[in-house]
């Protein structure tokens, strides 16, 4: 079984603009509404593959209830700890001619909130699958996927982490089986400016001997880089079409690339379906929806 942790879930408002005006009225053309948050994006795209999972993490208030009936579905089982105070975020995604992102910041769980997540997570079995994604409400600790990784580190688990620079960093004394740095992160975790696709090797690399057993790179409009357990560096394109909205095209890599990996234990096939999965959340108003998937999924490997 695979558990998707989003310790700061939201309802994404997603609204297009055609000519963003700063300081003036502007008409939206038109907008939608998407139960987010990075591990519940996970989950969504695994669905949409046919792959059951588990969604952990908090929900409060009014808010928190819409999401956790929101993403139930077949393959869904939500499984979250609802706060006893606040609601769950609401953000605002504005696409134009450039995206701008307005995120909340979310409702901290208590101690005792806390504990009882804890204590869920500890129950995961030997063989399956802990992806931990996305940030943390304010005045969490930033060690928090730290601690969540040392209480699963005597199972044999297969984690990931799809984190920000201290989130990520502080897991992989713990051997985080991925990583899903974009090229922006990467540069924060090193401080340095990243140019071209062999200084993206260099500190995907250099990750991975830090700790990380494999090391996936979403470039954008540029593709993918794969440092694998052994090594190996594996990349990727992308295919033609209309990029719409990128949000949540990260998660649809990470939930393709695991889906790739159960099916055949190989990389070079977990980058593809990651890669089709992140590609067709971006070439669509929501996130990834199978067929999309499996049609662009078939260019790839034409190529």
């Amino acid at each position: 079984m695979i558990y998707t942790v989003t310790l700061n879930p939201s309802i994404d408002c997603i609204v297009n603009v055609d000519n963003l005006i700063y300081g003036s009225t502007n008409r939206a053309v038109s907008q939608s509404f998407h139960f987010g948050g990075k591990g519940i994006n996970v989950s969504a795209v695994l669905s949409q593959l046919g792959i059951k999972s588990v969604a952990l993490g908090f929900i409060a208030g009014f808010t928190g209830d819409a999401i956790k009936s929101g993403i139930s579905d077949n393959n869904i089982t939500p499984d979250f700890i609802k706060l006893k105070n606040g609601c769950s975020r609401i953000n605002i995604k504005i696409s134009s001619s450039k995206e701008t992102e307005i995120n909340a910041p979310g409702q901290a769980p208590n101690t005792e909130e806390l504990k009882t997540l804890m204590q869920k997570i500890s129950l995961i079995n030997d063989g399956d699958t802990l992806v931990l994604a996305g940030s943390v409400p304010k005045m969490m600790d930033y060690n928090i996927y730290a601690e969540i990784l040392r209480t699963v580190s005597d199972k044999n688990i297969r984690t990931v982490v799809d984190a920000s620079k201290t989130l990520l960093t502080n897991t992989l004394k713990y051997r985080p089986f991925l990583v899903k740095p974009n090229k922006h992160e990467l540069s924060e975790i090193f401080n340095v400016e990243i140019n071209d696709n062999s200084e993206i090797e260099k500190y995907a690399l250099k990750l991975r001997n830090t700790g990380a057993q494999n090391v996936l790179v979403s470039l954008g409009k540029d593709g993918a880089i794969l440092v694998d357990e052994y090594g190996n560096i594996h990349t990727q394109g992308i295919v033609e079409g209309k990029t719409k909205f990128t949000v949540g095209a990260g998660d649809s890599m990470v939930a393709g690339f695991l889906a790739g990996y159960e099916k055949t234990a190989d990389y070079k096939y977990a980058l593809d379906l990651a890669s089709a999965c992140g590609i067709a959340t971006a070439f669509s108003d929501t996130l990834a929806k199978e067929e999309d998937i499996n049609s662009i999924l078939n260019k790839l490997q034409k190529r």
